[in-house]
């Protein structure tokens, strides 16, 4: 598989059994240019190899490429760059693709889908692996993770390589999976250390090769030089001293690299040597001409349009670095490597990036401006080495020379630290607050004590037990400690502290628990350091300019190495009096300097001093990413202002242009036709340029048609959305804002790509702040979205609030809506509502109930408070009634009651249920207690069925039998009508239970409603003719069973990354959970059953909880019994951990099974999908809600063809909230439901949760319109069609006895109506006679 290669050198064959032959991990030091990046290579094939099938002749053909990814974490951008380049050119034949994804860049779900190998920097890495979606998720496909350069561990940067090698060494433990570790280094003299981090076996994988093994000896020069470093003498002494040495390499035939530190020193540096070689007549030895490909090398670099390039070659001197031209560079190497250039000046970054060895190379100083610091620092010994080993062509040379000039007091640093190398140590204890805070808020940390255990994988670790006194400890502490656990206890304990104090984290030092903060998920997600948070808390304000942004910006710590010097001020200032947004701090300081860049660079302004550019750059770079934080923190904060102002900024930084310029400007258009927009059509709107005509727009702009016409289609591809609101008063201080949102712009795949975010929100009418928000996609397919928000009103509510969509990518692309209040009318407040009184609990033994009623009650007991306050009526007499309650409060059995009396009296009973399930249901219960004929009607003839006083029928069937013919039969016997469920009232019940209503309102019957806890109870009590004083609307929290509510809140989209990261803390909430109490986990679907399962076995793996949630006494012997009896081995594994699962498609023998450990338990977790919530028959001491959403698919178009699938995310109902809920009720003892949910759901679900649901007709549908909804309209349609509906006023009769022509006149705003309700109702029935005989004649 190593195509090109006839053989592997010494140390690629020391170590090619263990490289290719086992997943050991492995740490080779090896000198610079001994093969290392090949060894690289064999462990790359080896990953490949494990992932092939099918024919071994055709290996390209037998990868399966999906199932793992390769990532290679290089030392920087540069040399990430080249190993792309160098991987992808080997690998090419085996249809590998490699991808560098470093710096700001990102990479889309598909690119991730298709590579295999991704190159990238640890600092990216870090950041990709802090994400739970996205990039994120590369994490869970890595089957091979390769770090060049591991000796950065003794480099700044070195705390980053310990955060990703520690997260990784975690998630192998935690997911039980296979993820190899390579690391590839220099040579070290603590080599063991390291490999001991890297989890290195010291007799498989740890490899040492000392300089003996360089394929080319290097012969290595230290220089000093008088003068202080940087002055001029300093300079003009170097530069003499670099022509002496390269003089001498050139007279004996050899080419010379020469390493500066700067991009305009290349050109310096060559012309100085090109000066000297003129003034000691010595151009001869770097004159090239005789070469036979000289001309045509002349002829092609005369292509090129770098002046000082041209000038240079004639000479035989080229120059490199990276602010030339990809062309250029290329070119360079290209002419270097052909030998007709005898002299490169070029950075450091040629060393790192491009594998180019010359006979000698010579580092021209060792002084080197790092803008991340804003000062000049030495050049690191890693630089060093790196270069050096550019020095010796392998195979065509016997040695090489390496030279370092650098200043007289430097010398001895280089002299020792080059060729005597110290132990490296760990740079992680000055990181160890951000790496914290990105592990708590990826949920891997959550406690002192998982804090502690963390830092056991760090390199710092491994130091702290070996030189103690470095880290500030003594010398006994690892004695006395050996695993440092109080030290390492004490160290999380003290960050955590100062993480809590700048509000990154929530930490309860009693239990040593952490839970992250908005903020602190924000700093972690964007890479932002503690220190900066600490600012933004003290000076973010919920209002602020563009000044004011940019000034809180510059404050940030990530530029307080950004210092001012005196040779820039001067520029500086120019530029300051050239800045739109006045500067705070002026040239004088760093934060005023750092405003003026960022202004510069969104400016396009060009700057002349090198170092400057640096900081520009630096500053841009980084400016980008903080001030997106800045805007989630707002967000977060719900600021509408600084949101808003924060959402141009960041657009304007990455766009580099204000928020003030044409918006069309972010469009490929021509310079004539931007510089005559803004002179001549600056005030249109560009909704106004797109209708216009491309002749108009070339006059309107003082162009012709051409240009018009690219200005139209710039207009019309411009994102923009319509917004139009409708008001659904919810209750009396709750209001639905419905929006619909409509793309009206055209769709380029070119400019749009994928998808377009937008963020939607709704203000308060001064702007200041978000009452809710949401993000959203709009694709290609979107033709309109809807969106709720629900909001409080209150009794001073303002007249209107503001909804605003902003385009998360492009400036000026923003809709905003006015809402108004004026025709709103919410309807009044509940005033019957239900208090418990305090009763004596009567026993169901008593004797003043009948035997047949003792008999039901059986099971129970005593009565419970509610049943007490209801028990007279509900028995004794035949009044109507309303029990609106909370979910298992005791209501269904008052109903019960009921149907006792009438069965005492002989008299039928229709029970009218929603669902089929709870149908089925009621009917098993009801035949095996009452123990009379129960007939489930299914089918209009089972009415006429007289031998059974009891029917159960759902709404549609009740529908589908109420036609006048059977009225009479089914009714004449009828004693009572029980309404079950009235919460899930839909059209198809709401038109049932009218007619019924209508049907037998001058008859003698009874009738009771049973439903949930409503916020207007009272309204479906009146619809339904019941007295006030017999109509119970207790409110949720009236209950006698003590049942708490928690959230969890999240703020990751809802992706299976939401459920791993959803997994640890339903995990921990289990376990802390009282022993012997079971546990029910609702998930959002059937196919996340069995992952869920997987993923809380894996926890218990992790926290070495073996016997995992199985029940207390529960014998090996007796589970391998119940065990044996499971067909899938999924389930198999659940139970040994004490974990079940039930659903509809699992084997039946299993479900009952499952049922089975759980009821009597022997298992005490019990995982079941959303829908099983209507179904599950079973409860707990705890139930967790594990996410509050669900996928949907949505089938448009006709045929196969023409259909297209959009999938959607929906949210959970409230009255599957409310079922859930039910399900943690017990008689006698303490529950509780905890719900994990997004951040910004959980006000409203604990406001219906404790105020009770809201309850409005749906019968004109979903979307408000006086058409009426399918159900109605079918209805309408199917009874005129039969004749039993002749006119207008049958419809009008049916819709006047519905739950809607009541709520019409309490809520007619819900419904867009008018107050006067009669007429509403008449353009109703109109538009439905108009539709069914539209209907009647097209059949």
């Amino acid at each position: 598989m190593c195509q090109g290669y006839k053989s592997l050198n010494r140390i690629q064959s020391i170590v090619y059994h263990t490289a290719f032959k086992t997943n050991e991990n492995m740490l080779i030091c090896a000198p610079t240019g001994a093969g290392k990046t090949d060894v690289a290579m064999l462990t790359i094939l080896r990953a490949i190899d494990q992932h092939r099938s099918g024919v071994v002749t055709d290996i390209a053909g037998s990868i399966n490429r999906d199932e793992f990814k390769v990532i290679y974490v290089a030392p920087m951008k540069a040399l990430a760059a080249e190993i792309v380049r160098k991987l992808g050119k080997r690998l090419a034949w085996l249809r590998i693709k490699v991808r560098e994804l470093t710096g700001d860049m990102q990479l889309t779900k598909a690119e991730i889908a298709e590579t295999q190998i991704i190159v990238t920097t640890p600092e990216k890495w870090d950041v990709v692996t802090r994400k739970p979606t996205g990039e994120g998720e590369l994490a869970t496909k890595v089957k091979l993770l390769i770090i060049d350069e591991v000796h950065l561990l003794n480099d700044e940067r070195g705390a980053v390589i310990e955060t990703i090698v520690a997260r990784t060494v975690r998630q192998v433990e935690s997911t039980q999976s296979l993820i190899r570790i390579v690391g590839l280094s220099a040579t070290l003299p603590n080599y063991i250390d390291v490999g001991d981090f890297l989890r290195v076996s010291r007799r498989e994988g740890l490899f040492y090769f000392d300089s003996s093994f360089r394929p080319v000896p290097l012969e290595q020069h230290f220089v000093g030089v008088k003068g202080k470093a940087g002055s001029p003498a300093a300079k003009r002494a170097l530069d003499k001293t670099a022509y002496h040495f390269v003089s001498e390499l050139a007279r004996e035939g050899h080419q010379v690299m020469v390493f500066v530190h700067s991009r305009k020193d290349t050109v310096k540096s060559a012309e100085s040597l090109k000066e000297f070689a003129t003034l000691e007549a010595d151009l001869d030895i770097f004159d090239c001409r005789h070469d036979p490909q000289f001309e045509f090398h002349r002829r092609e670099i005369g292509k090129s349009k770098n002046k000082e390039m041209k000038q240079l070659f004639d000479y035989g001197f080229g120059i490199h670095h990276a602010g030339m031209l990809r062309s250029d560079r290329n070119m360079m190497e290209r002419l270097f490597e052909a030998k007709v250039i005898k002299v490169l000046c070029c950075t450091a970054t040629l060393a790192w990036g491009v594998n180019l060895p010359a006979h000698g190379v010579i580092i021209k100083g060792t002084q080197l401006y790092d803008p991340s610091q804003g000062k000049f620092v030495d050049l690191s010994v890693l630089d060093v080495l790196q270069i050096f080993g550019r020095a010796g062509r392998p195979g065509m040379e016997t040695s090489g020379v390496g030279f370092i000039c650098t200043s007289d007091d430097k010398l001895p640093h280089y002299l020792e630290a080059v060729t005597a190398q110290h132990p490296i140590e760990s740079k992680f204890a000055h990181g160890i607050l951000d790496s914290l805070n990105a592990e708590i808020a990826l949920g891997t940390v959550t406690n002192v004590a998982e804090g502690a255990e963390w830092l056991s994988y760090t390199y710092l670790f491994v130091r702290m037990r070996k030189n103690p006194m470095v880290y500030g400890m003594t010398h006994d502490d690892p004695v006395n400690d050996p695993d440092l656990t109080e030290h390492r206890h004490s160290m999380i304990t003290i960050a955590g502290r100062k993480l809590a104090a700048a509000g990154m984290v929530q930490f309860n030092e009693d239990k040593g628990s952490f839970d992250i903060t908005d903020i602190g998920r924000i700093a972690s997600k964007y890479y932002v350091r503690h220190a900066s948070i600490e600012v933004f808390q003290k000076e973010f304000r919920p209002k602020m300019t563009e000044a004011d942004v940019l000034a809180l910006l510059s404050m940030s710590t990530e530029f307080e190495q950004v210092q001012v010097r005196e040779n820039e001020v001067e520029e500086l200032k120019a530029l300051e009096a050239d800045m739109p947004c006045q500067v705070k701090g002026g040239t004088d300081t760093s934060v005023g300097k750092v405003n003026i860049l960022l202004q510069a660079h969104i400016s396009k302004r060009t700057v002349d001093d090198f170092a400057l550019v640096s900081d520009m750059l630096y500053s841009a770079e980084n400016g980008g990413r903080i001030i997106r934080s800045l805007l989630e923190i707002a967000l977060s904060r719900k600021w509408a202002n600084a949101s808003n102002v924060l959402m141009t900024m960041s657009k304007s930084v990455e766009k580099r242009m204000w928020g003030y310029e044409h918006p069309l400007i972010q469009f490929d258009l021509s310079t004539d036709v931007i510089y005559c927009l803004g002179r001549w059509a600056d005030e249109f709107e560009i909704s106004e340029l797109a209708s216009m005509t491309a002749a108009d727009l070339g006059k309107l702009i003082h162009l012709n048609e051409r240009h018009g016409a690219a200005l139209r289609k710039a207009a019309r591809q411009f994102p923009c959305l319509s917004i139009s609101s409708q008001l659904r008063p919810l209750s009396h201080e709750l209001l639905q804002i419905r929006l619909l949102v409509e793309p009206t712009f055209d769709w380029s795949n070119k400019i749009h790509g994928s998808a377009e975010p937008f963020w939607i929100w709704v203000e308060d009418d001064s702007g200041t702040n978000i009452l809710q928000l949401t993000k959203i996609l709009i694709q290609q397919n979107t033709t309109s979205l809807t969106i709720d928000f629900i909001i409080p009103m209150t009794s001073s509510q303002a007249p209107f609030v503001i909804a605003r969509a902003i385009s998360d990518r492009w400036i000026g692309a923003e809709t905003e809506v006015t809402v108004e209040f004026d025709n709103l009318k919410m309807p009044a407040a509940p005033l019957r509502r239900t208090p418990i009184v305090d009763l004596s609990l009567l026993r169901t033994d008593l004797h003043i109930l009948d035997n047949k009623t003792r008999g039901v009650f059986a099971k129970f007991r005593q009565f419970n408070s509610i049943q007490m306050q209801c028990f007279w009526p509900a028995f004794n007499t035949d009044v109507n009634m309303l029990i609106s309650s909370s979910a298992s409060s005791g209501k269904t059995q008052l109903a019960m009651l009921a149907i006792c009396r009438s069965i005492r009296f002989q008299k039928r009973v229709l029970v009218v249920v929603p669902r089929l399930d709870d149908a089925r249901n009621i009917f098993h219960r009801l035949r095996q207690d009452i123990k009379v004929g129960v007939n489930l009607v299914n089918h209009p003839d089972k009415f006429d069925d007289h031998t059974s006083l009891l029917s159960v029928v759902t709404a549609t069937d009740l529908l589908d039998s109420l036609i006048r013919e059977r009225r009479s039969s089914l009714l004449t016997t009828l004693g009572l009508v029980v309404f079950e469920d009235l919460e899930l009232l839909d059209p198809t019940y709401e038109i049932a239970a009218s007619l019924l209503l209508q049907a037998i309102q001058t008859l003698p019957i009874r009738v009771v409603g049973v439903a949930a806890a409503l916020n207007n109870g009272e309204a479906l009590a009146d619809w339904l003719g019941i007295r006030k004083d017999f109509s119970y609307c207790f409110p949720p929290v009236e209950r006698d069973q003590a049942l708490s509510i928690t959230f969890q809140t999240f703020t990751i989209p809802y992706s299976a990354a939401l459920m791993r990261a959803m997994a640890k803390p339903v995990y921990d909430t289990i376990r802390a959970n009282s022993r012997g109490e079971n546990s029910i986990v609702f998930v959002p679907s059937i196919g996340q059953c069995s992952a869920v399962l997987s993923d809380l076995i894996k926890q218990c793996t992790l926290s070495m909880n073996l016997r995992g949630f199985l029940g207390e006494d529960v014998s090996e012997e007796l589970l391998e019994s119940y065990v044996s009896q499971v067909k899938s081995s999924d389930i198999r594994d659940g139970i040994m951990r004490g974990l079940v699962v039930w659903h509809g498609r699992m084997n039946h023998a299993d479900r009952l099974l499952s049922l089975r450990l759980f009821a009597e338990g022997i298992v005490r977790v019990l995982i079941t999908p959303r829908e099983s919530c209507w179904t599950v028959p079973v409860r707990a001491g705890l139930v967790i809600v594990m996410g509050t959403q669900y996928t949907v698919q949505k089938v448009s178009g006709n045929n196969d063809a023409e259909q297209k699938v959009e999938r959607y995310v929906a949210e959970y109902s409230v009255h599957e909230l409310v079922r859930m809920e039910g399900r943690a009720v017990r008689h006698g003892k303490i529950g509780r439901l905890h719900i994990l949910c997004q951040a910004e759901h959980r006000d409203t679900y604990m406001r219906f949760l404790t105020d009770g649901l809201p309850l409005e007709s749906q019968i004109l549908g979903d979307t408000t319109g006086e058409l009426g909804s399918d159900v109605l309209q079918t209805w309408v349609k199917q009874n005129r069609s039969k004749g039993l509906i002749k006119t207008r006023q049958d419809v009008m009769d049916l819709l006047s006895s519905t739950f809607l022509a009541y709520r019409l006149e309490h809520n007619p705003t819900y419904y867009d109506a008018p107050e006067h309700s009669p007429v509403y109702l008449s353009r109703v029935v109109d538009a439905l006679w108009e539709r069914s005989e539209t209907g009647e004649r097209s059949t």
